[in-house]
């Protein structure tokens, strides 16, 4: 809700605790009318004053909270969006290369330059070792970067 509603809410609240006062303190008056035989120096009237009173103000603080509220700006709502870049196909220079790296160098750059080490041996039909010891070539000559992430890695090109 906005802050607008809420003070209203709040003031219509403490508007019908003051009405509910009001009628219970004619109420308390009436039956200390009747059951107290002093007349006005019963001191069940100063008890019906102070309870009113104190009933009242609390009332009041509770209406100006309202009022607060209701007057105060909502803050501003941040919306965070992710702005997509151009996609760009990375590009690696494959001379010197043997096949097998070539191979997994395609693998990565398919992915948009990050992959996980498990897909690679999916997509070239290696064996987990075998892209493990290349993974271990490319890596030494600071082509690519392996993150572990859980029991996997994923492969990301450093170019």
């Amino acid at each position: 809700m906005e802050n607008k509603n809420v003070g209203m809410l709040i003031i219509g609240i403490s508007i019908v605790i003051a009405i509910l006062v009001w009628i219970f303190n004619i109420s308390l008056r009436n039956i200390a009318g009747m059951s107290c035989t002093m007349g006005p120096t019963c001191p069940m009237y100063n008890t019906a004053n102070v309870q009113m009173w104190v009933s009242l103000s609390i009332v009041a603080i509770v209406f100006i909270i309202g009022v607060v509220i209701m007057l105060t700006k909502p803050q501003e709502k941040i919306v965070i969006r992710k702005v997509r870049e151009k996609e760009q196909k990375i590009k690696v220079n494959m001379n010197g290369f043997d096949k097998d790296e070539k191979a997994v160098l395609k693998a990565v750059q398919g992915a948009d330059g990050t992959i996980f080490q498990s897909d690679i041996v999916d997509k070239t039909g290696f064996s987990k070792v075998k892209v493990t010891r290349i993974l271990d070539r490319l890596e030494g000559r600071q082509l690519l970067e392996r993150k572990r992430r859980g029991m996997t890695n994923v492969v990301v090109l450093k170019i």
